[in-house]
């Protein structure tokens, strides 16, 4: 069997906890893509390692973008950056995907 030990996965799980996301806030049938309405206020929420909890709240794109990367806020990313790894190590067909963090 070639499943990942259990104290790996917990380990992948808790690098998670504390990431953000922005959703918009917008009425109708719920939130789009960022690019339809930028102007849009955004929620900022946290993954607590169960569930996204309300973190915070913006005024715009803009703000949300400093907010979630401030590394990236000066300028553009280079391009090796925007292109991660998907695949995580090993071979054969079943090796799962090893999102950026």
């Amino acid at each position: 069997m070639d499943d990942e030990p259990l104290s790996d996965w917990a380990e992948r799980r808790d690098a998670r906890i504390g990431r953000l996301r922005a959703i918009p806030v917008t009425p109708g049938d719920g939130p789009r893509g960022a690019h339809v309405n930028p102007d849009a206020p955004r929620i900022i929420e946290r993954w607590n390692g169960c569930f996204w909890e309300f973190y915070g709240f913006v005024a715009s794109l803009d703000e949300a973008k400093h907010l979630l990367h401030p590394e990236v806020a000066g300028g553009p990313e280079p391009l090796k950056a925007l292109a991660p790894k998907l695949l995580g190590s090993g071979k054969g067909r079943h090796r799962k995907p090893q999102f950026p963090r």
